[in-house]
């Protein structure tokens, strides 16, 4: 197979309004009274597994063959759940909730699936700074990770927490200086991932303090925490003594002597060890976490065959060979001159993974209850942006490596315009490993699921597997399913409630109100009704009701219509021939010649789209690629990207100094939590106005 195209989650525009009315029966039903929400997830009675680890199911996307069961959700007072392991030999997990971002009220939890709901979790440690990661070692205890050590634990002792041996201390956590005397109360990347090897040799990431390590322009210099004995966006190797196993540090013990195994890896949380490594020389694969761009398609992240001594490029370059333009200077001379194109220091990504997707788990399946994963290669993809919430798999050799395959490879866009798109650098396209997917864009469904963020993942003993989810604070665990998996679920499908609320809009505005009965009666109804069957339209109906009947079903449509933002929805960019996906109606790029007035119709559909929401337009400013937004309560809501449109209904909060009211936006960027509220607020500084 030399590319993939997914369609999951998406809908051709050409449906027949009975499949269409299928689909929103199967997602209206899971409003209904049988059914409750946990943590943003619609459950009923149906469940995922068997026995006493049956769990209640969830409707997230996935292969054929599987299905998700809702351990635990913020009911059982999860606050950030990050990773999770199981108690080798017990039918017990470990899991590690971080419990928020600067705190150190992190704790360890033990799990006991079998419980009662609400019983299921007893503390093993509280107090603890950024726990995140767990590892089963050599010697068969659990070993766990905070921002600056690495201890183990007997998490079955009576008292867990004197149990507790630290065997690594002191590297760069969240509070840091660097070598020019900067100190950072709040390091980029402080978490600790860590592997053992089979000679009991340690791996631990040890992430960049930012982003991309630019300082003032002109950059001369190379990025002075990634250089060094200490170094920071590297993976370290402690060896342990003969016998492989490290000892327990005491209060005046030095700390073990590490080295620097490998650079320029922004940061290296998700970690793979292959019975097979060290072939060659390598030890482990990496999910790289790319540099942030605003570009939703670059840079691409990483997997990345990590080699002793080796240079990865961050932050001198990003995809396979493209130099950041900001470390020009210094890529003329000295070590890294010609670093990415030209210098033997330098290791290519073995492949790239979509952009944005940010890996954080990675591990190889080996269990009786999925045969055709057996050996396979499972990627979790945290990001928020349409290339992530998702879990990956790899066919892969006899090595452990991912099979790559020949330019144009493809990959899955949850939720966008165009549904898939080509592994790409400014090259052009490129070769990559290709991927099916477990979990397959994971994009969130008003009354049926949140956005999801896998992050860590185990595979249990019976084969199962186990997933944390943390933006919604939830533990899955993934089963086999009996017969035809579910459709798939809409892309931004609205409430109800919602569709009723801008109907609403439009009827109240004179001058919206003509311009939907022109489309309707111009558009609609002379060129679309047919290949989109009837649109809801009956006969009998009045104009009014035609009017409302059209306007509801294209609201209904898988992102048809962003209010306030025409160019964002699918309704112009497939009108106008725009992007990947056929023009329609069929023949449509012959109308605007061919029929006087066509062309005006599709000004009249843009209007009636950006004026769709009383208030101001305003765009998201351009900078961060990302500007978070919160409810009345001050809750966080979700994240828009930059450039993005929302409506401005107050630009001054009264209930919100410096904040201003608006519209909800575009539904992919809201989590499953912040849906009963009509505004939000996001900071003034955040809006300019629309061009």
């Amino acid at each position: 197979m030399n590319h993939l195209t997914f369609q999951v989650g998406r809908r051709s525009l050409c449906v027949s309004v009975v499949a269409f009315a299928a689909v929103l029966h199967g997602f209206g039903s899971l409003a209904a009274s049988d059914h409750v929400r946990k943590s943003g997830y619609a459950v009923g009675t149906e469940t995922c597994g068997s026995g006493d680890l049956a769990f209640p199911k969830v409707q997230i996307d996935m292969k054929a063959g599987f299905c998700a069961g809702l351990v635990a959700s913020e009911e059982d007072h999860l606050k950030f759940p990050r990773s999770i392991i199981q108690v080798p030999g017990r039918d017990l997990f470990v899991v590690a909730d971080m419990g928020g971002w600067g705190h150190a009220d992190g704790r360890l939890l033990l799990l006991d699936p079998h419980a009662a709901q609400g019983q299921r979790f007893k503390e093993l440690l509280t107090g603890v700074e950024y726990p995140f990661g767990l590892v089963i070692g050599p010697d068969k205890k659990l070993y766990a990770s905070t921002a600056e050590t690495i201890f183990r634990l007997d998490p079955l002792a009576d008292d867990p927490r004197g149990t507790v041996e630290t065997i690594i201390r002191h590297m760069p956590g969240r509070r840091i200086t660097l070598p020019d005397g900067t100190k950072l109360d709040e390091s980029a990347h402080p978490l600790k991932q860590f592997v053992f090897d089979r000679n009991g040799r340690l791996f631990v990431n040890v992430g960049a303090h930012s982003d991309d390590c630019i300082t003032p322009a002109p950059i001369t210099r190379p990025c002075a925490a990634a250089e060094g004995s200490s170094a920071m966006a590297a993976i370290w190797l402690f060896t342990p003594p003969s016998g492989g196993v490290f000892p327990a540090l005491k209060p005046n013990d030095p700390d073990p002597p590490h080295t620097v195994y490998a650079r320029g890896l922004r940061n290296s949380m998700a970690l793979a060890l292959h019975p097979n490594f060290p072939d060659a020389g390598y030890a482990f694969l990496q999910g790289e976490n790319g540099r942030d761009l605003p570009d939703i398609f670059e840079p691409n992240e990483e997997i990345n065959a990590i080699e002793r001594g080796r240079h990865y490029g961050w932050p001198y370059c990003y995809d396979l060979s493209t130099p950041s333009p900001e470390f020009k200077r210094v890529l003329q001379s000295g070590v890294y001159k010609s670093l990415c194109t030209a210098n033997a220091l330098y290791k290519r990504p073995f492949s790239l993974l979509p952009p944005h997707g940010a890996p954080l788990a990675m591990l190889y399946y080996h269990g009786a209850k999925f045969p055709e994963l057996e050996g396979k290669l499972l990627v979790g993809l945290h990001g928020y942006r349409p290339t992530g919430s998702r879990v990956l798999i790899y066919d892969v050799d006899d090595h452990g490596f991912p099979k790559p395959a020949p330019a144009p490879v493809r990959y899955h866009v949850s939720c966008a315009a165009d549904p898939t798109h080509n592994f790409q650098t400014d090259a052009g396209d490129v070769a990559a490993a290709s991927f099916e997917e477990l979990i397959a864009g994971w994009h969130r469904v008003n009354g049926a699921r949140p956005q999801g963020a896998p992050v860590g993942i185990t595979v249990a003993e019976d084969g199962a597997i186990w997933l944390v989810e943390d933006k919604n604070q939830t533990i899955i665990r993934i089963d086999r399913a009996a017969g035809d998996p579910p459709p798939p679920l809409p892309c931004d499908t609205r409430s109800q409630a919602l569709i009723d609320q801008l109907a609403a809009f439009v009827a109240r505005d004179p001058q919206n109100k003509v311009r939907l009965a022109t489309l309707r009666k111009n558009l609609v109804e002379k060129h679309c009704v047919g290949c989109h069957s009837d649109f809801g339209l009956k006969a009998g109906q009045s104009d009014a009701d035609k009017d409302a009947t059209v306007l509801r079903f294209m609201l209904s449509q898988d992102g048809w219509i962003y209010p306030g933002d025409p160019e964002s929805g699918k309704l112009r960019t497939r009108l106008r021939g725009i992007g990947a996906e056929k023009l329609m109606p069929p023949g449509g790029e012959s109308l605007p010649k061919s029929e006087p007035g066509y062309a005006a119709l599709l000004t009249t559909a843009d209007l009636l789209v950006a004026k769709m929401v009383p208030g101001t337009p305003m765009r998201i400013k351009l900078g961060l690629p990302q500007r978070k937004f919160y409810g009345k309560a001050n809750k966080e809501c979700g994240e828009i990207p930059a450039a993005k449109v929302v409506v401005v209904t107050q630009r001054n909060a009264v209930d919100k100094p410096g904040f201003s009211r608006f519209f909800r936006p575009a539904d992919p960027y809201l989590n499953g939590e912040c849906t009963d509220d009509d505004g939000y607020y996001i900071r003034q500084e955040f809006l300019v106005p629309v061009q």
